[in-house]
């Protein structure tokens, strides 16, 4: 197995030689007209894997997050990666399977589905579906595929002799997400969330069997399956467990417990020779477990903190699909090896990135497992390894703060430090970070976070760098989600979402502007500034008031000393980032930047024809310290847009 800092240099390396570009001019601070627009290449560059499937001795692995995305052949005989067949639609490949030598390929939003020929090298698109996603797919023993489809969660067949797909339903009435697939001669059998079940449908009748025990009821998701002749085994969440039935008789089943401390999902399963094959996170681990003797081994990390998108057989070897790579163990050794694909061949390329921050000399752009680390005085781009997907940053002082998805983690890097380093998780069934902020007279860290899937009621994490401690807050307001934050003199204002754990819908109608004490930790106030609104996108404040923008494009002024909203100002259609220097702010949306000038209170557009691809379709914008830039992205490229916030 390679040591993870060997092997992280190594992936950097490779990275960056793949993805060699044009180094940019030095970008001291000037005094361009506001509007000017800087393009510093792509802002993102990546190759992150979402699902692989073996034909012959080539594994085809998918991207994700790439545009497009691609399906690469990686040779094993020569060692390289040889082919690459694009996939035109959809923001990644979640799904895979084959049927003969014959791959065939889902999409997440949109939901199209393809068949490469790997004969002939033909790539053909067969059919799309109006889900948000196809989640997971598996092909039955007479070549019939089946789709795991996500919001709603349904299940789809399609004949590949006749080109036709049927509807087979939900699973489970008002379950939104099919998120793990397996199909033998007579059943599909289909793991389903936010609550779990295991539904076993007749092929034939349709009828539908729940084959998860009662004991496990309460659960998330069965979100990773695998099946053999005798057993179907599943992936279920957030107690990291593995359940292992019989498929004859359901009553006989195990559950194992993932034993790395902290686990919490099985995102991957594979039944092979008598052995589940599995792995957790966010540990990484990679485990066994044996059906006949009741044994649970650990066979190692492959790549910490990794995330497993799909475990596939081949002669012998069990080779694990992960964003950074493919991880190979030997039953017959008990050797584990890891394998950059990017080294092989595999194509690296701009992806949609999913935030953007700059510390005054370097730009963090973030994207999946790690972030894009742009020097503005030289142009050069390296690449800073995370694991998981950094999704809201701030500086202070010297050091930069990452709020990372999937596991609501924060981290924290210093410029020449090779390696970000984990400060906590934050538990609690949140996964999410939506935003961070700095309280100078205290010196604390406010992050607040989005629940799981299924799950109620955000949290407000607080975190002292001094000492280490966080305290983590649970509801902090009720039914809600803190979707922005800033904070000023002691107190953090908090602008929310009604939308709590992705898939659930809203239980309250308006999102809501909050007070929490600092000092007191407590909850001072909370109102509904303006009626109707779904999120409060971002807040910002100056020394007397709090500015926030609604998922509407309306930006509302909450006056400190009155203690209500005092005026209103329509920007645009949607709502994004909003930030402030001076009495000047700014905001975007995909397509526009717009100053607004808060003592007038009036707005304008200084960009436009950006067309943003954020991952998520989201709009995010950052100022650097100085005050004289923004940063942003036009398509996929990093920009730097000149402002003159005083001026």
């Amino acid at each position: 197995m390679i040591p993870r800092r060997r092997f992280l240099q190594v992936a950097a390396a490779a990275s960056a030689a793949a993805v060699t570009l044009p180094a940019t001019p030095s970008l001291a601070v000037t005094h361009e007209p506001e509007g000017t627009l800087t393009d510093l290449g792509p802002a993102s560059v990546a190759s992150p894997l979402g699902n692989g499937e073996f034909v012959g001795n080539v594994l085809y692995m998918g991207s994700r997050g790439l545009k497009p995305n691609v399906v690469g052949a990686w040779d094993l005989a020569g060692d390289k990666v040889t082919t690459h067949f694009e996939i035109p639609t959809g923001v990644g490949i979640w799904a895979m399977c084959k049927v003969g030598t014959d791959l065939y390929v889902g999409t997440h939003s949109r939901s199209d589905l393809y068949k490469i020929d790997t004969l002939t090298g033909t790539t053909t698109k067969l059919a799309e579906y109006p889900d948000h996603f196809i989640w997971t797919m598996a092909s039955s023993p007479d070549g019939k595929i089946y789709m795991g489809m996500s919001e709603p969660g349904r299940v789809v067949e399609y004949d590949p002799a006749t080109g036709v797909s049927r509807d087979l339903g939900q699973p489970v009435a008002g379950e939104p997400y099919v998120r793990s697939i397996q199909a033998d001669a007579t059943h599909v059998y289909a793991g389903i969330g936010t609550n779990a079940h295991l539904i076993a449908i007749d092929r034939k009748t349709g009828e539908k069997r729940d084959l998860l025990p009662a004991e496990l009821a309460d659960r998330d998701w069965v979100s990773s399956m695998s099946s053999s002749d005798t057993h179907v085994a599943g992936g279920v969440l957030s107690l990291a467990e593995l359940v292992v039935v019989e498929k004859a008789n359901p009553a006989n089943y195990k559950i194992v417990k993932a034993t790395a401390p902290g686990e919490k999902y099985v995102v991957a399963v594979l039944i092979h020779d008598g052995w589940v094959y599995f792995s957790g996170r966010p540990s990484g681990t990679l485990y066994r477990y044996h059906i006949a003797t009741d044994k649970l081994e650990v066979l190692g990390v492959p790549f910490f903190e990794a995330g497993t998108g799909r475990i596939l057989e081949h002669e012998g070897r069990i080779y694990g699909i992960q964003d950074p790579g493919v991880f190979v163990y030997d039953p017959a050794t008990g050797k584990l090896d890891y394998f950059s694909h990017v080294q092989r061949g595999y194509r690296a390329a701009a992806e949609a990135p999913m935030s953007v921050h700059s510390d005054g000399e370097y730009v963090y752009v973030g994207g999946k497992s790690g972030a894009d680390l742009h020097e503005l005085a030289t142009g050069k781009v390296t690449r800073l390894s995370i694991p998981g997907e950094p999704k809201t940053m701030i500086t202070v002082k010297d050091t930069t703060y990452l709020g990372i998805y999937t596991q609501a983690a924060l981290y924290s890097h210093r410029i020449g430090d090779p390696e970000a380093k984990l400060l906590f998780r934050t538990g609690h069934n949140q996964d999410r970070p939506r935003d961070l902020a700095y309280d100078r007279s205290t010196g604390l860290i406010i992050m607040p976070t989005q629940s799981e899937p299924g799950h109620p009621n955000g949290a407000l994490d607080v975190y002292d760098p001094s000492s280490g401690k966080v305290d983590t807050y649970r509801p902090i307001v009720e039914r809600q989600t803190v979707a922005s934050v800033t904070a000023l003199r002691g107190i953090a204002y908090l602008g929310t979402s009604t939308q709590e754990g992705l898939g659930s819908p809203p239980v309250t109608p308006t999102a809501r502007l909050a007070a929490f004490d600092l000092r007191e930790r407590k909850p001072l106030w909370e109102i509904e500034p303006l009626p109707g609104i779904a999120s409060i996108t971002g807040v910002k404040h100056t020394a007397t008031a709090v500015y926030g923008l609604t998922n509407t494009g309306v930006l509302f002024e909450y006056d400190l000393r009155s203690r209500k909203v005092t005026r209103t100002l329509k920007v645009n259609n949607r709502g994004g980032d909003l930030v402030i220097a001076g009495f000047t702010a700014y905001t975007s949306d995909v397509d526009a930047v717009y100053r607004i000038d808060l003592v007038p209170f009036t707005s304008k557009k200084i960009v436009t024809g950006l067309a943003s691809d954020w991952f998520g379709g989201g709009s995010k914008l950052n100022i650097d310290p100085s005050g004289r830039a923004l940063y942003g992205i036009k398509g996929r490229n990093l920009v730097r847009i000149a402002i003159s916030p005083w001026g």
